[in-house]
């Protein structure tokens, strides 16, 4: 009987662990809803910034401005997005070993700054400088706190304290797909235009429209970058919630079926020592 009720315990335990992972399921799923329109909405706006400056860049003069100037890399930084909770499959542990092989292959001296609690409480116990932890960018963050964050970023490298920069983020493909990248985001690579016939007239002149947008275009980077990690980050919990509850519930089939045979073996042997008391009480008469 014994074994019959650890069996009934477990049972009741894992049933409880299902209905929990059930429920994160369904608060994920609608979590990535929402960060799924909020991606989709900002892509246009991004797709078009992006090309406005790539026709910009082909300015003979555009690389004399201070985000896009190349110079020699004497200090490496990475941002790494990663999430605050776990409970999302390899999402958090696929970017930090991204971010780890990058670290390691480095030449030059490097420094990290992360977003999210899970890189922070990763490298800290690691050899590696952290030199900013950004700790209020929650599911509901805002266009300005993305633009600070890029202000932090191109004052550090406006000031020579960092040389390049790059993101360490999970591009959101689907629901079921999302590629973790390392983009660098300063100095400024805007992709240069192919040649096109059509001839643009600006206002102000180029130089001066150049280095008004290339604060937003940074800026828009790391908003994006946000927008698709967060997305990324509810699709892999969504996802890993839904296997965690389809593998209770095998369990609670195969435990149900443990209970039963050890429930009618139990049942069995009571019959067979009824039956033997009974032949025995029959042969003593």
């Amino acid at each position: 009987m014994a074994g019959i009720r650890d069996i009934k315990r477990r049972i009741r335990a894992v049933t409880n662990i299902q209905h929990v992972t059930r429920a994160m399921r369904m608060v994920a799923a609608a979590r990535l809803r929402r960060a799924q329109s909020r991606v989709l909405s900002a892509r246009p706006y991004s797709q078009k910034l992006t090309e406005v400056a790539g026709r910009l860049a082909a300015t003979p003069r555009a690389r004399e401005l201070p985000l896009v100037a190349p110079r020699e890399v004497k200090t490496t930084g990475y941002l790494l997005i990663t999430g605050d909770r776990g409970l999302a499959g390899a999402y958090n542990a696929t970017l930090i070993n991204l971010a780890v092989s990058h670290l390691a292959g480095a030449e030059k001296p490097v420094k990290l700054m992360t977003v999210g609690r899970k890189g922070f409480q990763y490298f800290r116990q690691r050899p590696v400088e952290i030199l900013k932890y950004f700790a209020d960018i929650k599911d509901d963050f805002t266009l300005s706190q993305a633009r600070g964050l890029a202000g932090q970023l191109m004052e550090l490298f406006l000031s020579g304290q960092l040389d390049e920069v790059y993101l360490i983020y999970s591009q959101f493909q689907s629901a079921l797909l999302h590629i973790p990248r390392v983009d660098r985001v300063l100095p400024i690579e805007t992709p240069v235009q192919e040649e096109e016939e059509s001839e643009y007239i600006y206002e102000p002149e180029p130089m001066g429209l150049l280095a008004a947008l290339l604060p937003r275009y940074c800026e828009t980077m790391v908003y994006q970058a946000l927008l698709e990690s967060k997305a990324s980050e509810h699709s892999a919990r969504m996802i890993a919630m839904e296997s965690a509850t389809s593998n209770a519930g095998e369990m609670i089939d195969q435990l149900t079926l443990s209970y039963n045979k050890a429930r009618q073996s139990a049942i069995t042997t009571e019959i067979l020592e009824v039956a033997s008391g009974a032949e025995a009480l029959k042969s003593g008469s």
